[in-house]
C-alpha cells in the first residue's frame, strides 16, 4: 500500500510540474499555480499531510528549473505548499484563530516573493512605484482577497473531490 501511495505521489507531482508548465502562456502566471496546487490538495485528502508535503517538494525542484520565474515564485512560496497548512490551520479550536494563522503566513509568503524577486532575480517594481503608496496599498488587498478566494475556493474543491473521485482513488491505493 505504501508502494502506490508514493507512486501515486509521484503522478501528482509529475502533474503539478506540467502544468507548472502552462505558466509561459499569457495571463496564466497566478492561476497556473493555483492549479498545480490542487495535485497536492489531492495528495493530502488521499494519503495525509506527509504525502502532501512529499508532492510539494517533489513538484518544486522542475519547477525551479524549467517554470517562468513570477510563476515558480508564487508556486514555491504562496500556493504550493498552501494546501498542507490549510488542513492544520483547520484543526484550530478558533475561526479567528484560524483565519488570523492564514493571513499571517500569506503575509509572510508575500514578503518573500516579493524580496526573492527583487533581490534574486531583478524584478524592478518601478511601475506601480510609479503610481505611488496607494497603488501599493491597493495591490496589496487585492492580493489578501484574491487569497481569501483561493482558500475559499480549495474549502469547496475538497469536498467536491472527496463525492466525485474519493471512493475509486481510495480503492486503487488499497488494491
Amino acid at each position: 500500500m505504501k508502494t502506490k501511495k508514493i507512486a501515486f505521489g509521484g503522478m501528482l507531482a509529475a502533474l503539478a510540474t506540467v502544468l507548472m508548465l502552462m505558466g509561459y502562456f499569457p495571463y496564466l502566471t497566478y492561476a497556473v499555480p493555483c492549479v498545480a496546487s490542487l495535485a497536492v490538495m489531492v495528495a493530502v485528502l488521499e494519503c495525509g499531510r506527509l504525502y502532501g508535503l512529499l508532492v510539494y517538494l517533489a513538484s518544486v525542484l522542475p519547477v525551479m528549473i524549467f517554470c517562468e520565474p513570477e510563476c515558480k515564485l508564487v508556486y514555491t512560496f504562496v500556493v504550493g505548499f498552501y494546501p498542507i497548512l490549510k488542513a492544520l490551520y483547520e484543526k484550530l479550536p478558533n475561526r479567528v484563530l484560524e483565519y488570523g494563522c492564514k493571513l499571517l503566513g500569506f503575509q509572510v509568503s508575500l514578503l518573500a516573493v516579493y524580496l526573492l524577486s527583487t533581490f534574486v532575480f531583478g524584478v524592478t517594481y518601478s511601475d506601480l512605484a510609479g503610481l505611488g503608496r496607494a497603488a501599493l496599498i491597493v495591490f496589496w488587498l487585492a492580493a489578501n482577497a484574491v487569497f481569501l478566494l483561493y482558500d475559499r475556493l480549495l474549502g469547496q474543491l475538497a469536498p467536491l473531490y472527496f463525492n466525485r473521485f474519493h471512493r475509486t482513488v481510495s480503492r486503487m491505493l488499497k488494491k
